[in-house]
């Protein structure tokens, strides 16, 4: 069977480890003779299990200590609410960095809560790159960023300053939790949906900084209330615990690769290897600014007028599957998360190389 390399934006690559472990676990936890699906999320080996997933997301991005981390259900898009629920009173402003599609969204959530100012946007260019003159208010409570776009492969190099000197920083992670470090001085809470570089869909990681939370003056549902799920660890309801064993061993490979900081280079490794062939090669190009290209999502066009289809299928005759671009612009997208390993990189650098030099 020829190698396969799975480009996908989300669900996305896993480890083969996590993958590995996950088909072991699902036959049979721990050798307890029960399948990791039919068990208790009240039973201690799924207690054990939680709390060494908090442990290791703790350690990897040295969270401090006065922060909460929790796992709920669903995907990040129910935080665009449950963030301006929780954070922002009607009377209060926020600010919001418009960057794409996925921030679009959490600014009109934001809206039914309180006052959003939208600080930057880039939408009239098609989101190919990040307005850094942010015109805050001085008043907001946060300032809310889209860490990194995968629909348009840009990403925060750096985390903006909030304005308000008592503010601080909420950021959507989504899709480059754990590729890189972090300095937690300014931020409030961080989200982040797992399908993209942690896990399989059906699972959110919040890390919340203990004294921003109980301010607002909105009654909120109990099962959107964070102070809640920190209460109780996680388990007011029935976690996906499927899922979380999954970020659990995604986690320790990460740890085992030897950290944050070693996937970091890894990934700046990869994404400028494909950043480079696209530049020279003569059928393609990046319609990114170079300043704000994504080390996670790298979108690419033909330079001229192309078969999209004929190259996709080039590709997955080599093996190098889910490609195509978003359905909002077309063209090609690869995308590299951790998981990625340098070979696919290399591979579809190969096929391009190859596909060049039979059309031109």
């Amino acid at each position: 069977m020829k190698k396969i390399y799975n480009f996908s934006a989300g669900p996305a690559v896993l480890p083969n480890e996590a993958i590995r472990d996950t088909a072991t676990a699902v036959v049979n936890y721990n050798d307890s003779g029960v399948s990791l699906l039919e068990m208790s999320h009240r039973s201690q080996p799924i207690v054990d299990l939680m709390e060494e997933t908090s442990m290791l997301a703790r350690r990897l991005l040295a969270v401090p200590d006065n922060y909460h981390i929790i796992w709920l259900q669903g995907g990040a898009s129910t935080q665009f609410s449950m963030v301006p629920m929780n954070l922002l009173s009607e009377n209060e402003i926020a600010d919001y960095t418009d960057t794409g599609s996925w921030a679009a969204k959490a600014i009109k959530e934001a809206q039914a809560y309180g006052s959003v100012n939208v600080s930057c946007t880039t939408k009239s260019s098609i989101y190919n790159y990040i307005n850094k003159d942010l015109q805050q208010s001085d008043k907001a409570i946060y300032l809310h960023i889209t860490s990194n776009n995968t629909i348009y492969g840009t990403q925060w190099d750096t985390f903006p300053n909030t304005l308000n000197s008592e503010g601080y920083l909420v950021a959507d992670m989504s899709s480059d939790i754990f590729s890189r470090s972090l300095d937690f001085d300014s931020i409030g809470l961080i989200y982040a949906g797992a399908q993209k570089n942690m896990g399989p869909a059906g699972v959110t990681l919040v890390i919340i900084r203990d004294d921003i939370l109980g301010k607002v003056d909105r009654h909120i549902p109990t099962m959107l209330d964070y102070r809640i799920h920190i209460e109780k660890g996680s388990a007011f309801n029935t976690p996906p615990v499927s899922a979380i064993f999954v970020v659990n061993r995604t986690l320790h490979w990460v740890d085992d690769l030897g950290g944050v900081q070693v996937i970091e280079e890894k990934n700046k490794i990869k994404a400028n290897k494909l950043y480079a062939e696209i530049e020279r090669n003569l059928l393609f190009k990046s319609p990114i600014a170079e300043k704000d290209r994504s080390l996670m999502n790298v979108p690419f066009v033909f330079s001229e007028n192309g078969n999209e289809q004929e190259f996709l299928d080039f590709c997955a005759e080599r093996g190098l599957m889910t490609l195509k671009g978003h359905r909002s612009v077309g063209g090609f997208r690869a995308s590299i998360y951790n998981a990625m390993p340098e070979a696919g990189v290399d591979a579809l650098i190969a096929a391009m190389q190859e596909y060049e030099s039979q059309n031109n």
